[in-house]
């Protein structure tokens, strides 16, 4: 479904990506996992289209979107998360989601006038939605509070349940687990793994490595803007380039840093 090609990004003399490959199939759960300053988030806002690729070729569902601005890839059915969710804090749960779907009627203030009947079914049918988004994430209390109130794991729900009201074929989750709950961060991957069963593809950035080795299938690795490895979580458990450039090196862990998973 995703084909990055000899991916770079420079930013003046600095090169944060530097011809990374790799590819997403359609229907898994792929990681994207490396150190702080891998190129990870880079990665991800080329694809989301947040800025454009220095050179190489991304490839969604068949189409080159390199350079597509944020809103093309999201009508394409790519939608992304954030580190740190921002939802409109002063709207409600519900109308947070309301306001996802593309296109709605409404938007158009003559349609308020002249197709009133139109838009107030419309509204109906994506309220009716949310509230099914709400309960799948089991946030069904919390649809009328303001989303400004929310915990830092309901925002996190919140957040994926804003991509699923697009009705993605694929979802770019950055760091979902950073900073909930571990109760709550089982929770959230029960989520990712019954969307996925749905048929909805994610590229996942995650520091979580228990995260990451329940969930995710392949895994991809980076370091220092290259891909390092590729493959299972069994094998990138066990590469000793894994254990360096993540951990710091077996010195590190023998000192007590731990080991991956």
């Amino acid at each position: 479904m995703l084909k990055l090609a000899g991916l770079v990004k420079d930013f003046g003399g600095l090169r944060a990506v530097d011809g990374v490959s790799f590819e997403v199939g359609a229907g898994t759960i792929t990681g994207l996992i490396g150190p702080n300053g891998a190129g990870k988030t880079t990665i991800f806002n080329m694809v989301a289209g947040s800025f454009a690729p220095t050179a190489g070729r991304i490839e969604f569902d068949g189409a080159d979107i390199a350079g597509e601005p944020a809103h093309r890839t999201f009508h394409r059915g790519l939608v992304r998360t954030f580190q740190i969710p921002r939802p409109f804090a002063r709207m409600t749960v519900l109308e947070n989601l309301m306001v996802v779907p593309r296109a709605q009627l409404g938007e158009h203030f003559w349609n308020n006038w002249w197709r009133r009947r139109a838009v107030r079914a419309e509204e109906r049918r994506l309220r009716d939605k949310a509230i099914e988004v709400l309960d799948f994430l089991g946030l069904t209390k919390l649809g009328e509070e303001a989303a400004g109130n929310l915990s830092g794991g309901q925002t996190r729900l919140l957040e994926l349940g804003r991509a699923l009201m697009s009705d993605p074929k694929m979802i770019l989750l950055d760091e979902p687990g950073a900073g909930i709950h571990p109760t709550l961060l089982g929770e959230i991957a029960d989520h990712i793994a019954a969307l996925n069963d749905r048929g909805i593809t994610f590229l996942v950035i995650e520091h979580n490595m228990e995260l990451v080795m329940r969930l995710c299938r392949p895994i991809v690795v980076m370091a220092g803007g290259r891909l390092l490895l590729e493959g299972g979580a069994e094998e990138v458990r066990s590469d000793p380039r894994v254990l360096d450039a993540f951990l710091g090196g077996a010195e590190e862990e023998e000192e007590g840093v731990g080991t991956l998973g």
